[in-house]
């Protein structure tokens, strides 16, 4: 792995880059395989994830409720950053190198969506900790005004790192450098050795915040569950959900630590090189993205009533539609 790379991004970019500078030969039909299998279940966490959009939108009783608002943020920003990283995995294989300034957009995106999950798995649990703990004060405590700075405060912590990465490359770089074509790789990008130092310090301290916010509101949820007599049922459901952001969020730190069990991994086993990157890819980018839509969509009772009726009045009109052509034209199925 190059000393310079960025974490968030490592295992994305490393089976293109693989391919390009490492002289590693792959098939067509496994290049095919491997694009698709991508694609696939970035189109099949869309159209759950716009699902879930277009349900909140619908209904008005989510707009009033932090939780769902933080919710739906967080259903968004999987929704961009799988679609981002698809993206980058694809091109990464067709394209080879494309334009500095594209790639600058769409890996600086990447970067703050990936970013952003954990911030919000605290914000959530959070949420969880004061409906519980402090039930009384909830609605003065947890009012939609602080929700939606509580979230613009998490965007600009994402997004300040880098933007101060770009400023330093502007600073550093000649000004042709952003109008020559490179393979997008965060570390090939920014270059400057003090970037990856500066990120480390960044992503170590931030993500040692949300594992100790997780922790501390999921032992006071636990002392309280113990404590009270009544309301057993919602205390369970907000400590297995906080526990389920726990581990959302090991699932997220993946990201961080795993390119140096992926490096030890590739150079015991060097012919499987691309096979390791792959699974890395979809432990690390993938499979998180369907814990949001369990956690919430499934899980909270409000939320999967109309969600549910949502998809069954989909299907209802697709059938609708199919009798209707079945009747002016038999032949049709």
């Amino acid at each position: 792995m190059n000393s310079t790379s960025s974490g968030p991004l490592d295992l994305l970019m490393s089976n293109g880059t693989s391919v390009a500078t490492e002289g590693f030969k792959e098939s067509f039909s496994s290049v095919l395989t491997k694009n698709i299998v991508a694609t696939l279940v970035w189109l099949t966490l869309s159209i759950i994830n716009g699902s879930m959009v277009h349900t909140f939108l619908r209904h008005s009783l989510f707009y009033v409720n932090p939780r769902y608002i933080m919710f739906i943020c967080m259903v968004i920003n999987d929704a961009l950053q799988l679609t981002l990283v698809t993206a980058l995995y694809v091109i990464s294989y067709i394209f080879r190198k494309i334009h500095a300034s594209v790639c600058c957009i769409l890996l600086m995106t990447a970067v703050v969506t990936t970013r952003s999950t954990p911030l919000l798995l605290a914000g959530m649990a959070v949420e969880r900790y004061i409906s519980i703990c402090f039930p009384l004060h909830y609605s003065q405590m947890c009012t939609i005004p602080r929700t939606l700075l509580l979230i613009g405060v998490i965007f600009i912590l994402t997004t300040t790192p880098p933007i101060i990465d770009l400023l330093i490359t502007i600073v550093k770089e000649p000004p042709s450098f952003f109008h020559t074509k490179i393979f997008c790789d965060y570390s090939l990008l920014f270059r400057d050795q003090s970037l990856y130092y500066k990120n480390c310090v960044f992503d170590g301290t931030y993500l040692s915040f949300v594992a100790l916010t997780l922790l501390y509101t999921y032992c006071k949820i636990m002392l309280v569950a113990r404590a009270v007599s009544t309301g057993v049922i919602s205390v369970k459901r907000a400590r297995n959900t906080v526990l389920l952001h726990g581990v959302q969020l090991l699932l997220c730190m993946l990201a961080f630590v795993v390119p140096s069990l992926q490096a030890a991994l590739i150079s015991l086993f060097p012919k499987l090189s691309l096979e390791i990157r792959y699974i890395f890819f979809l432990l690390v980018y993938i499979i998180p993205r369907f814990l949001s839509p369990m956690i919430y969509g499934f899980r909270d009772e409000q939320f999967r009533k109309y969600w549910t009726r949502y998809l069954s009045c989909q299907n209802q009109s697709k059938t609708q539609v199919r009798l209707v052509l079945q009747k002016l034209n038999p032949q049709v199925k």
